[in-house]
């Protein structure tokens, strides 16, 4: 079946983070992960948060009430993930994934409870 929607990129991805944990998120947006915080047009929202770029997709940080962790995650692709992943041993709990042919990976929870997952394609 062919779909009317011929989707061309992910655009941007949205995670959540209790109220009081918002500069935190921010600080380990930036210093761990190492993003680049952008503007964020905060006057048409009626909650705080933060957007950041990666690559050619942003991230945007929202606020909600706690949550419970879930298996819904976001997925981003990275040129080394043997790079990513020393990057960020020691900085977060970084979990094992089963493989999947053509593709490398790993994931871990950010402190906020949203899990994600660093791939990188292994077969063109």
């Amino acid at each position: 079946m062919h779909s009317p929607i011929r989707f061309k990129r992910v655009d941007h991805v949205h995670i959540a983070v209790t109220p009081e944990r918002l500069e935190e998120a921010k600080r380990f947006y930036t210093d761990v992960m190492g993003l680049e915080l952008i503007d964020r047009p905060n006057h048409i929202f009626t909650t705080a948060g933060y957007w950041f770029n990666i690559g050619d997709v942003q991230l945007h940080v929202g606020v909600e009430p706690p949550m419970p962790i879930s298996t819904k995650h976001t997925a981003f692709e990275v040129e080394d993930v043997d790079a990513a992943l020393k990057h960020l041993q020691g900085r977060v709990q970084i979990n094992k994934e089963p493989p999947i042919p053509g593709r490398r990976r790993f994931s871990f929870y950010d402190p906020f409870g949203n899990r994600i997952e660093l791939l990188e394609i292994t077969v063109g």
